[in-house]
């Protein structure tokens, strides 16, 4: 997915992380998911955040295990995102279109994130 936010060559190492570029994914996803519970959104939009942050974070890591604890930590945040749209959506306070959307970008990232663990 090409990030409208990422320069075209950039020296960041976050730029080259196809996880970071899905978790931009996700996070627009759970803003579109337009979740109208306010403190269930708020919860989703921050976890999603964070996913993103993390593995800024991780990419800019030098030693393994410092790498691997901020990929882990986006890892519960990319799943803390989504459990939040699926509560709202079993609320009635989102579509089931929108929570399918991203449980299928989360499944991607999780994947991808449990790799970068390893």
């Amino acid at each position: 997915m090409t990030n409208p936010t990422t320069p075209t060559r950039s020296r960041l190492p976050h730029h080259n992380l196809i996880a970071y570029h899905v978790a931009v994914e996700l996070l627009i996803a759970v803003k579109d998911s337009k979740i109208r519970d306010s403190k269930l959104r708020d919860e989703a939009t921050r976890a999603a955040k964070s996913a993103c942050l993390n593995i800024a974070e991780g990419a800019g890591r030098v030693t393994r295990p410092d790498k691997a604890r901020a990929f882990a930590i986006a890892r519960g945040e990319a799943v803390e995102a989504v459990a939040a749209v699926e509560i709202a959506t079993a609320r009635g306070d989102a579509d089931p279109n929108d929570m399918r959307r991203c449980i299928s970008i989360a499944e991607r990232l999780v994947a991808l994130l449990t790799g970068l663990i390893r």
